[in-house]
């Protein structure tokens, strides 16, 4: 039986007619400009918005903008294209945490930015904000440093062409010959780190991860506040980072 289009829910399809707005060039809405992208009026732009926030499919976020949310992620994981990445990270990172005692991360490279397929918290870590199928920039972060090293030349090129150096602190990498220089430093060193470049306080180490076969997956970090985490113990997380790398069977 041929299906019409008038047959389908109207507000499903305007739902995910929002939802399709929503691209890395363009992450975050508000009501009115989503309303003009999308044909709608301002109150039937609005309440598709809340009832979709309150199933955590979006976000408003402090600017009163709107933007994906975690239960699209959620639903993600059930699509197998990244489940063996999150069934291989998920027990070494959560064991990586106790044992550095400070929140880890694993991120891949997708859309030219950090993208966070798992993350571990430990008791005593700082609990920081970055969220599992959340986004953040290259140039700003320790596993976005790796991810820039260690990927073919080609993502590397189209990555930094593409990227606007939003300066998030003081001590944000803005210009590309600086950028290409701490690549070349992390290709040196064997990781990244991350002083105070995203967030004030906050310090961060990455490493890469490979498969079996020595090909480049993502990157591993671990995070702490500037007061505990200290320059000349780095050597010390990287060799726990390491250790727990080698668990994560790819």
């Amino acid at each position: 039986m041929e299906t019409k289009p008038n047959n389908f829910n109207q507000s499903i399809l305007k739902a995910f007619k929002l939802l399709a707005a929503f691209t890395s060039e363009k992450k975050e809405w508000g009501v009115r400009e989503l309303a003009l992208k999308s044909g709608y009026n301002k109150s039937t732009t609005y309440r598709l918005l809340h009832t979709l926030a309150s199933l955590d499919v979006v976000q408003q976020n402090d600017n009163e903008k709107y933007s994906l949310g975690s239960r699209l992620f959620e639903l993600g994981n059930r699509v197998p294209l990244y489940q063996s990445l999150i069934n291989a990270t998920k027990l070494p990172i959560r064991d990586i945490a106790a044992d550095i005692e400070e929140t880890v991360l694993f991120g891949i490279l997708k859309d030219n930015q950090v993208f966070y397929i798992s993350k571990a918290e430990s008791i005593q870590g700082l609990k920081i904000s970055t969220s599992i199928g959340s986004y953040q920039p290259l140039h700003a972060t320790a596993i976005g440093k790796v991810l820039l090293t260690y990927c073919s030349e080609a993502q590397r090129n189209n990555a930094i062409n593409n990227l606007i150096f939003h300066p998030y602190t003081k001590n944000t990498i803005t210009q590309k010959k600086v950028l290409l220089a701490s690549i070349e430093e992390v290709k040196a060193q064997g990781y990244a780190l991350d002083m105070e470049e995203f967030e004030m306080g906050l310090i961060c180490v990455a490493i890469p991860i490979f498969n079996k076969k020595n090909t480049f997956i993502g990157s591993i970090s671990a995070s702490g506040p500037l007061s505990r985490f200290e320059q000349n113990k780095v050597q010390n997380y990287i060799s726990i980072l390491q250790n727990g790398a080698q668990k994560i069977n790819l």
